[in-house]
C-alpha cells in the first residue's frame, strides 16, 4: 500500500517538476544555439572538429557540443570527414575526435537562408 503524499509533500514535487521543466526549456535552448554555432562555424569552414569549436564557443555551450554535432550528422546537415585528430581537451588524454564538414543538404540549407535573407531586405514594389 502506498502512503498518501501530505500538502508540503505535494507542493515540494510540484515544485520540483516546474523546476525540471525549466531546465529542460534551457537546455534545449541552448543546444539550439550550439547547434545553430557549429553550423554557422562549418559555413565559414571547410572543416572543424569541437576542438575548434571549443576555442570560440563559450565555456557554457561545451556540455552541449557533442550532443549538438550528433544532432546535426543526424540530421544530415554535417558529415564526417573520414579523418580524426587527438581532443585538445586535457580531460580526454588525447582521445581521437572526429572532424566535420557541411554536408550537401546543409549547403542546401545555408542557400535557402541566403535567398530568404535577401528577398526580406528588398524593397516592396
Amino acid at each position: 500500500m502506498t502512503r498518501r503524499l501530505s500538502p508540503a509533500e505535494r507542493l515540494a514535487s510540484a515544485e520540483k517538476d516546474l523546476l525540471l521543466d525549466r531546465l529542460t526549456e534551457q537546455s534545449e535552448w541552448s543546444l539550439f544555439l550550439v547547434e545553430h554555432a557549429v553550423f554557422q562555424f562549418g559555413l565559414a569552414n571547410d572543416t572543424f572538429s569541437a576542438n575548434s569549436l571549443r576555442d570560440v564557443l563559450p565555456e557554457l555551450s561545451h556540455g552541449f557540443l557533442g550532443a549538438a554535432i550528433n544532432s546535426l550528422r543526424t540530421a544530415g546537415v554535417i558529415e564526417h570527414t573520414g579523418r580524426v585528430v587527438p581532443s585538445t581537451l586535457d580531460s580526454t588524454h588525447g582521445h581521437r575526435i572526429s572532424v566535420w564538414r557541411l554536408s550537401v543538404k546543409g549547403r542546401v540549407i545555408a542557400e535557402q537562408r541566403r535567398t530568404r535573407a535577401q528577398q526580406a531586405r528588398k524593397p516592396a514594389a
